[in-house]
C-alpha cells in the first residue's frame, strides 16, 4: 500500500465509514498532489490531536456537547475543552448552537457543539466542477476587472461572515490573534492550507494552496475572494472592521498571504 493510500485509510478511520465512503482508495482519477496535501492538512489540523479526535467522536454520539461536558468526560480544564471544540468548529466539523435556556458564567448562555450537517468528505473533482470552472472563467472574461474584483470580494466577505457566525453565533470580540487562528483553520478546511505568521508589527495568514487552481492564474481578480473571506470572518469574530492586505502569486507576488 502506498503512503497516500495509508494516509487516506487513516482519514477513513477518523471520520467514520459513513462520512468517508466517498474516498475510494483504488480510484484511478484522484486528487492532484496539491489538492490531496491541502485536504490532508485540513484533516490533520482538526484531528491531529488524539484527544480532539475522541472529542469529535463523543460529540457524534448524542445531541451535541458543551465545553463542560467535554471537560468532565476527558478530565480537561474547561478552557482546553473549549479550545478543542472551537478548533473543530472552525474546520466546519462541528456546528455551534446557543443554548439560551442554560446560563453559564456571568449570565452568558452556554454553547452546544453538534456534528455538522454538511458532508465531511474528501471528494475528487468531477466533470460538473470542470464545467462550473469553465462557466466562471467565461463570465469573468465578459466582466470589467474592477467590477469582477468588487463582486469577488463581496461574495468572499458575505461567506466569511456566514462561516464566522457558524463558529461563534451571537458573539463577537475575540482577540485578533485568536480570530486569526480560527480564520486559518476555516480557510484550511476550504482548501487554502493556511497558517498564521506573526511579527512585531502585524498578523499574517499564509496560504500554501489555492483551491481555485488555474482559473485564479488566468483571472487574478479571484484573489479578491480571499481578501473578502478574511475581512468577513475577522470583522465578525473581532466585532469591528479590519483592513486586510492581500498578496498573491497569481498577481506576481512571492506568496499568497493576508496581512492585517
Amino acid at each position: 500500500m502506498s503512503q497516500s493510500q495509508i494516509e487516506r485509510s487513516h482519514i477513513h478511520r477518523v471520520l467514520g465509514k459513513k462520512e468517508s465512503q466517498n474516498i475510494p482508495l483504488n480510484q484511478e482519477k484522484e486528487l492532484t498532489d496539491e489538492e490531496f496535501s491541502s485536504a490532508v492538512s485540513a484533516i490533520v489540523s482538526a484531528f491531529g490531536d488524539p484527544t480532539r479526535r475522541e472529542i469529535y467522536l463523543y460529540a457524534r454520539e448524542g445531541d451535541g456537547v458543551s465545553a463542560s461536558d467535554v471537560a468532565l468526560k476527558f478530565e480537561l480544564h474547561p478552557n482546553v475543552a473549549r479550545h478543542h471544540l472551537d478548533k473543530l468548529a472552525a474546520g466546519g466539523y462541528l456546528d455551534v448552537h446557543i443554548d439560551r435556556n442554560s446560563l453559564v458564567g456571568a449570565g452568558r448562555p452556554s454553547k452546544r457543539y453538534r456534528v455538522s450537517t454538511k458532508e465531511t468528505t474528501i471528494q475528487t473533482p468531477t466533470k460538473g466542477h470542470e464545467l462550473t470552472a469553465m462557466l466562471l472563467s467565461r463570465s469573468l472574461e465578459l466582466i470589467p476587472n474592477e467590477i469582477a474584483e468588487k463582486m469577488a470580494e463581496e461574495v468572499g466577505e458575505s461567506y466569511g461572515k456566514i462561516l464566522a457566525g457558524q463558529m461563534q453565533p451571537g458573539e463577537s470580540q475575540r482577540s485578533l490573534q485568536s480570530a486569526m487562528k480560527a480564520v486559518a483553520d476555516a480557510l484550511t478546511a476550504h482548501g487554502f492550507s493556511a497558517h498564521t505568521s506573526n511579527s512585531d508589527s502585524a498578523f499574517g495568514l499564509i496560504n500554501e494552496h489555492c483551491p481555485f487552481g488555474n482559473p485564479a492564474l488566468v483571472h487574478p481578480v479571484l484573489c479578491a475572494v480571499d481578501r473578502g473571506l478574511v475581512k468577513g470572518m475577522l470583522g465578525s469574530l473581532c466585532g469591528t472592521s479590519i483592513p486586510v492586505t492581500i498578496s498573491s502569486r497569481a498577481r506576481g507576488d512571492i506568496s499568497c498571504s493576508a496581512i492585517v
